[in-house]
């Protein structure tokens, strides 16, 4: 078997690269600058170049594929054709998709949601041996700015999830502050969990042309999230969650991603966000994430 993961310089992308490494498969890893995680050869490219994205997969027999924070539906379109049409000239055996987020079951109105549904038709349609994969929330999203109110260890790097350095004042205010409603179960999922997850989907028997969602073991609410961090729980508002992720990622991407909570908030989907299959993996929960930090 040899694998191709698309976004390998990310940290969605990264984690399943890593991954497929330490467990000695060949990965090639599709990135626009070169840098991949170790013992995972480089592939420069971007997805919106077809040619590149085809010769990408010469010689590939199985693909990971992530999108990447972009949410126009035209360019998710091409980017998702281009990968279909890569795939399937290279006869591959099995393609996973991390949509990146739980997809509610109808349209919403939310790029974010709405054109990962249309990625997941189009792959489904093209008869390729397809494997949808819907993880839950992150863990690492935790780390962004202003979220966990008490200091991180001094041996964290103290980095946001998207690369943004913690402030100085972050707050030792023993509050964790997150834009999800306090009684919102959530089965949050950790990216070495999702590299495993995908890995697992990726060589396991009897996947092809399934959908699997993507959890930790249990889903907590917002107090029982906190407290694994020995702290309590605030809800926070949209629209400071969304300036701090703007300084990170820009205003328009920001305020895409920030819809989606916003729509969760509107909907309260109980049970979007619970617990998938392990598919044998051993996952972690919040508390042993929040102790190997």
């Amino acid at each position: 078997m040899r694998f191709l993961v698309f976004g390998a310089a990310g940290a969605q992308g990264g984690a399943v690269a890593r991954r497929l490494a330490e467990s000695g498969y060949e990965v090639r890893g599709l990135t626009r600058t070169g840098k991949v995680p170790e013992g995972v050869t480089p592939f420069r490219g971007d997805l919106g170049d077809a040619g590149r994205v085809k010769a990408a997969f010469t010689g590939v027999t199985h693909a990971s594929m992530v999108l990447p924070l972009v949410f126009e539906a035209e360019t998710v379109a091409a980017f998702t054709r281009n990968v279909i049409e890569g795939a399937r000239a290279a006869g591959v055996r099995r393609l996973v998709f991390n949509t990146g987020n739980r997809l509610p079951d109808g349209e919403t109105g939310v790029a974010a949601f709405d054109t990962r549904r249309a990625a997941v038709r189009a792959l489904r349609e093209s008869g390729l041996p397809v494997v949808v994969l819907r993880p839950a929330l992150y863990l690492e999203n935790l780390l962004a700015p202003g979220v966990l109110g008490s200091p991180l260890p001094e041996s964290h790097p103290g980095v946001g999830v998207l690369g943004a350095p913690l402030p100085e004042n972050h707050p030792g205010d023993g509050v964790l502050r997150y834009p999800l409603p306090a009684d919102l179960p959530v089965a949050w999922l950790g990216h070495a969990g999702l590299g495993a997850l995908t890995v697992a989907a990726l060589t396991g028997d009897g996947l092809a042309e399934s959908v699997v969602d993507a959890g930790g073991p249990a889903a907590v609410t917002g107090p029982e999230l906190a407290a694994a961090f020995g702290l309590r729980y605030e809800e926070q508002d949209v629209a400071v969650f969304e300036a701090g992720l703007a300084r990170a990622v820009g205003a328009a991407t920001a305020a895409e991603v920030a819809a989606t909570y916003r729509w969760i908030a509107s909907a309260a989907p109980a049970a979007l966000f619970g617990p998938g299959p392990s598919l044998g993996v051993t996952l972690m929960t919040p508390a042993a994430w929040a102790a190997a930090l």
